[in-house]
Parts: C-alpha cells; structure tokens; sequence
C-alpha cells in the first residue's frame, strides 16, 4: 500500500551529468587552492566516486536495504530473493557485512561489487533470471542487505555510512514500532532530503497490523518524512512473511531496474547536495577593478614613505641645485662646490644609462631603511587592501585574500630599493642653458682676469719707470678697471640673477622624481600586493562560474 503519489522522475541526462560534473572538477580545481580541504572534502569525494561509478556497468542497478536492529531488513531480503542468503536472528548485530544478491550473471557484477567493497564470500546470484521466469524483470539488479546502522559495533555504524554513499538507490526498512525513532530521522532520513528520487521507505512487518493501523502509521511516517525534506517519497507496507505484500516493493525495484536510472538519479542528487553546500562559499561576483581604485592610493603612499620616496626627491632637488651650481657659479669658487657630494651620489644614485647593457644585478641604494611606523603603515594597508577584495565574499575566502596580499611582503624592502635605484630620475642630462650660462661666465672671468692683468702691467711699468700705458677710458673709469670690475660684478649678478631660475628647476625636479617613484613603487604595489589579491579574485569568479554550472543554473 503507497498512501504518496510518486511524481514521475525526470529523466537525467547523461551528457548534462558528465557537464556538471566536470564543472564540479573545475571549481575543486580553482578553489583548492584558498579554501579549507574540511570544506572540499565531500566534493572531492562525489567527484572521485562519480567517476568510478560512471566507469562501471550501468546495466547494473545497486539498491541497499537499510535499516536498524529488528526491522526485518535481512528477512526480507530473504524473501525478495526468494530463499535464504543473509543471515537471520535475534542475537545483536545480527548482520555484520554486506550481502549482495545479483539478478543475472555474477562475473558481469564482479567489478562493480569489488568497487561497492563486497566480500566475494558474501555475493549470491540469482541464475534464474535468465531463465525468462518472472525474475527476468530484476535482471541486472545488485541487492545489499546493510548492517544495522544502530549495531553497538562501531565498525558496522562505519560500513553503513560508508556504504550509504555508494548505492544508486536506498530502500529504508523501518518497522511499527521503531519508524519514528530519532536517530534514523536526524542522523539518516533528513540528511538524504536531496535525494527522495532514489528512496524508497517500506513499513516492514506490516502483517501485524490491523488495515486501519497500517494507514494511520502510514500517515504518519509520512508526515515525518516531509518534516525531513523527503516530500514525494514512496512509502510502501510490506511483510517478508506474506508473499503478496512484496508486490508492491518488487514492482517499485523493476520498475527502477528497467529504467536503468537509478545511477544516474543518484549521482545528480549528490551534485545538487554538494551545490547546497558548496553555495555557502560563493556569494556576488568579485569586484576586482574596486580593489585597484579603492586601496591602490592608500597603498602606493605607505609604500612610498617605506621606500624613502621623499628623501630621494629631496635628494634629487638637492643634486639639481649642486650641479647647477657646479655647470652655471662663478667659475672661482666652483672647485669648492665640486668638493662638496651630490645628494644622489651619496645615495648610490647614479643617472639611468639608457643604452647600457641589462643587467638583473642591481646595486643597493644607501636610502635609509623604513622605520617601525613606515613598516606598520605598510602593513595596515596591505591588510586593507586584501580587507576591501573579501568585504563582499563569503567570509570562507577572507582568509585567502590576506594570504595572497601577504604572500610577498618579505620581498617588499629589496624590490622596493630595486625600484628606486632602476628609476630614471631624469638627471641624466644637463640643460642646454646651463652650458650657456657656464660659457658666459667664463667669458665674464676672462673679461675680468684681461682688465686685472691690464691694470697690473701698467703698475709694473710704473714701478720700472717705463712710460705708462694710455689707458682708454669709458667715461671717467678707466677702461682696465671697467673690465675688472665688470667682469667679476657681471658673473656674481649673473648667478643671483639664476637662482630664482635654479630653485624652480629644481622644484620640478623634484615633482618629476617623485611622480616617477611613486609609479615605480605604484608597480611594485600592484606585483607584490594586488597581483595575487586579484589572483584569488579572478579564481573566485571562476568557481562561482563552474558553481552556477553544477547548479544547472
């Protein structure tokens, strides 16, 4: 007696199974990786069984009586194979190991039971069905008779959850007294809510009851198997003690033996438990462009006080005023300035030769190292950056997200001092002006050395007594004393006169070295920090994309 009406199964399609399944490798494959093993495990688990499954006959239906101590489960068993093959008694456990019966030939279900882990000992097979008597409808089918998922044997507690995952379908034998008890529904029945497409829950020892009682215990079975998420499930009365109440559970296993589906149903309902679970780790799609516009700033300033990219700028327009002075002073105290160091030679930086060799070795700078608090700037705002990429993930991958921006800090200092020692700073070359002025002042010292050396000679001649020279006068200034005085004034005046011109170049200098730092160290950021953030991110997407598959989305 049914008292559910079975909605006809949809047919699985075995190229759309194979399709999710793969998708299901696709993301274990991408998401391995960053997410805990505890939570891929039964993932990996369906994918390898799967496989193994699919590799076998699928001639061959494997449905599992299960059941607990005293329903009856071995007895009928026995009757459904019409004699005696399992063990029968009264003593606890009663069924240790599995016992299998095999409609059809024996050798064709050897493979597939060796997989399924039972004993060769403990396989029967039923010839008959060959014989074309009314056992030919079962042809092709495996019966397990379970231990008693409720044994005080561990080890059979263990063999029946190992086995539970294997069968293509599971026939529960519960029986008047027992159907409701706690263990079978919690532990058992509501845990397979996604599979009532091959489950079957016969009421076994039916004969005892009264027809009214059998359909009050019916009704009531199966209110409790809605409860457990099995709606839809059939609920038959059976009795292994009278023949005609197999009718019903034998017509239900040929009619799962003909459509050869039962294999397929069930690899399809463990794809959509594992997709419920695997649902938890996958939430909206990875904003990864959000990541660069949001932290990158942040980032690229804690990096830049790390790297000493204010120093090295100050530097640069320190260089810009001391070679200026060097190419454009007063040619009689440039050897002083010549004494003094360039400010990015003292730092061991040296111009950028664009046409020399490459080279991969990369001389250290002398840039002082990042303090405590530069260290701890750079820190937060590596955690930041992997904070902003998981803020609207599932909470599973937070954990990735800070591996990956870590995941190179310790290169950070050098490739940092990499950066700022390789970057061109624009100093390689002179202005074109200051080799003008630089000729000018000579010119204006060599106007003043011919006025002295004039004025000399003519103190000389004096001194000797010789004539005088007529010395030509521009106004009333002798024209010796003009060049003297004009040359040295004229080069003094000249370099006051460049120094508002000097200090703006060296602003710009200064803002020129210090924008191409910061890109140097804007890369180094991205490469070091973004770069496997966005790793994650970009696997992320792909197992949400290979999740949405497996869902048959």
């Amino acid at each position: 007696m049914n008292v559910t009406q079975r909605v006809p199964d949809k047919r699985v399609d075995g190229d759309e199974l194979a399709r999710r399944l793969e998708a299901l490798s696709r993301f274990l494959r991408v998401a391995d990786p960053y997410l805990p093993d505890s939570d891929l495990v039964t993932a990996h688990t369906l994918v390898e069984r799967a496989g193994n499954r699919l590799s076998l006959s699928l001639d061959h239906t494997v449905v599992a009586l299960a059941g607990s101590t005293g329903s009856g489960k071995s007895s009928l068993f026995n009757a459904l194979a019409r004699f005696k093959l399992s063990q029968v008694g009264v003593r606890r456990p009663t069924t240790g190991t599995a016992h299998a019966c095999v409609w059809g030939p024996l050798e064709a279900a050897n493979r597939l039971l060796d997989w399924v882990g039972v004993l060769p000992r403990q396989r029967f097979v039923r010839e008959s069905a060959l014989d074309g008597d009314d056992e030919a409808a079962l042809h092709g089918l495996v019966l397990l008779d379970l231990p008693d998922f409720d044994s005080v044997e561990r080890s059979h507690q263990l063999e029946v959850d190992r086995l539970l995952g294997l069968v293509d379908q599971i026939v529960w034998v519960v029986d008047p007294q027992k159907y409701g008890d706690r263990v079978l529904h919690r532990a058992y029945l509501s845990q397979f809510s996604a599979h009532s497409g091959v489950t079957i829950v016969v009421l076994n020892q039916a004969d005892r009851l009264s027809p009214g009682d059998t359909e009050v215990v019916l009704g009531d079975l199966t209110r409790l198997l809605e409860e457990d998420g099995l709606t839809g499930t059939p609920v038959i009365a059976s009795s292994a003690k009278q023949p005609g109440m197999l009718r019903e559970l034998r017509s239900a296993l040929e009619s799962t033996v003909a459509n050869r589906q039962a294999a397929l149903r069930r690899l399809d309902a463990d794809l959509d438990a594992v997709a419920g679970e695997l649902g938890a780790m996958i939430g909206p799609p990875a904003a990864e462009d959000e990541v660069d516009r949001a932290t990158v700033r942040q980032l690229c300033d804690s990096l830049a006080e790390s790297a000493g990219v204010p120093g090295v700028a100050d530097a640069t327009a320190g260089a810009y005023r001391h070679r200026a002075a060097v190419a454009t002073g007063w040619p009689l105290v440039r050897g002083l300035r010549r004494l003094r160091p360039d400010p990015l030679r003292r730092l061991h930086l040296e111009p950028v030769k664009t046409d020399a060799v490459s080279t991969d070795v990369v001389p250290r700078t002398s840039v002082p190292e990042a303090d405590a608090a530069q260290r701890s700037a750079v820190g937060l705002s590596v955690r930041a950056v992997a904070a902003r990429a998981a803020a609207p993930l599932p909470e599973v991958w937070a954990p990735a997200l800070n591996t990956a921006a870590r995941s190179r800090a310790a290169d950070l200092p050098d490739a940092l001092d990499r950066a700022v020692a390789q970057t061109d700073l624009g100093m390689e070359r002179s202005p074109v002006w200051w080799r003008a002025v630089g000729i000018l002042q000579w010119v204006l010292l060599a106007t003043a050395t011919a006025g002295l050396g004039w004025l000399v000679l003519g103190y000389i001649l004096t001194a000797l007594g010789l004539p005088e020279f007529d010395n030509p006068e521009v106004g009333v200034v002798p024209l010796p004393t003009l060049l003297l005085l004009g040359g040295i004034l004229g080069g003094l005046l000249l370099w006051l006169l460049l120094r508002p011109v000097i200090e703006a170049g060296a602003r710009r200098a200064r803002r020129r070295a210090e924008r191409r730092l910061r890109a140097a160290v804007t890369d180094i950021g991205r490469g070091y920090v973004v770069a496997p953030v966005r790793e994650v991110l970009n696997a992320y997407a792909q197992a949400r994309e290979a999740l949405g598959v497996v869902r048959a989305e």
